[in-house]
């Protein structure tokens, strides 16, 4: 397997410019929930302290019945409403972008591990000559799913939001911290909307790139023998990452599957040259092998990967590194690969000296 060090700088920038895009999500993401809350805050404050200091205790019924904390109810209501519309608007107003970026970077990577010289990949620009409908199939589907799973945001948030604020409401000798305490725990529930939106953002933005580079490599599937799954393998990779890392797939397969969020990439893979017709001696693949790079790290960082039961039951040698995956199955999203869990048998082992 011809994986060279060009192959290898090309994939980083391809996911360097993917992380860009992303993280432009983020921020404007970000930026309208925190203007969101700091426009609703003062609203919500002194419609607290209005039944604060109105008595000495206050029931839940009667903050419920205060018409200024319903006007700040609805404003919140109506905030969240417009948050989710617009992020949707902004997640999908990037999958195109993505979806071509991925595309049109396959025949490059795939290049790169050809012989120089080698005529067999002679069309780098065959992604121009895509279906279009294939490609607005994908933005539909990408957009089907980031409105699926955004449209319940609005209405979970405000019901906790809602419960947040009428839960412990009684006036304490400060009225003021006591409104001040609230608000900040209801400021964690609205922006439990932004979490998940984020969490969406990603997910889908990445899994459009990722069914773009598909259509990318069967542009080239003459020369392929398939993709390999290929993990940042640092102390942020999950050990479920880890255990895909290098594992090979046919090129027509959607992938990496891994869990939402995940950073993991599909490289294409050029047929053994020898198979090519190529008489040329192959150098050697530069991906890097999972077992051997965790190897390397410090036990720190190896306890930082795993968490401590999981490292301490890797060290006993109950939990190796194949076992570190599984397959999940979670409602409302694609299935995907996740961390197992340890083994029963392990959780009692004694760990390494």
């Amino acid at each position: 397997m011809a994986v060279t060090a060009e192959t290898l700088r090309i994939q980083q920038r391809l996911n360097q410019a993917i992380n860009r895009i992303v993280d432009a999500q983020t921020r404007d993401l970000v930026r309208a929930w925190v203007d969101a809350w700091t426009e609703l805050e003062p609203d919500l404050t002194a419609a607290l302290l209005e039944q604060l200091t109105a008595g000495d205790r206050v029931t839940r019924a009667q903050l419920l019945r205060s018409t200024r904390l319903r006007k700040a109810l609805t404003a919140v209501a109506d905030h969240l409403e417009t948050l989710v519309a617009a992020a949707g608007v902004r997640m999908t107003a990037d999958l195109r972008d993505v979806i071509d970026l991925a595309g049109a970077a396959q025949a490059s990577v795939i290049d790169s591990q050809l012989p120089a010289g080698s005529d067999l990949l002679d069309d780098l620009e065959s992604w121009s000559r895509v279906d279009d409908r294939q490609l607005a199939a994908i933005v539909r589907r990408s957009t089907e799913q980031i409105t699926a799973r955004t449209r319940p945001i609005p209405a979970e948030q405000y019901q906790l939001l809602r419960r947040e604020l009428i839960r412990g409401v009684a006036a304490g000798t400060n009225p003021r911290a006591t409104a001040a305490r609230i608000v900040r725990r209801s400021e964690k529930r609205f922006n439990g909307g932004l979490s998940r939106a984020l969490t969406i953002a990603r997910t889908e933005t990445l899994d459009a790139h990722r069914e773009g580079a598909r259509l990318g490599r069967m542009e080239h599937a003459d020369v392929l023998r398939g993709w390999q799954w290929v993990s940042a393998l640092d102390v942020r990779t999950c050990p479920s990452c880890w255990a895909k890392h290098g594992s090979v797939h046919p090129i027509d397969v959607f992938g990496p599957d891994d869990h939402q969020q995940g950073r993991c990439t599909a490289l294409p893979l050029v047929k053994p040259w020898a198979d090519l017709g190529l008489d040329v001696e192959e150098p050697p693949s530069l991906v890097p092998d999972a077992g051997d790079r965790f190897a390397q790290l410090s036990a720190a960082a190896q306890r930082t990967v795993l968490g401590p039961a999981r490292y301490d039951a890797w060290t006993a040698g109950g939990y190796p590194m194949d076992g570190w995956t599984q397959r999940r199955t979670t409602d409302g999203w694609r299935d995907s690969w996740g961390v197992s869990p340890v083994p029963a048998r392990s959780r009692t082992s004694a760990p390494a000296a």
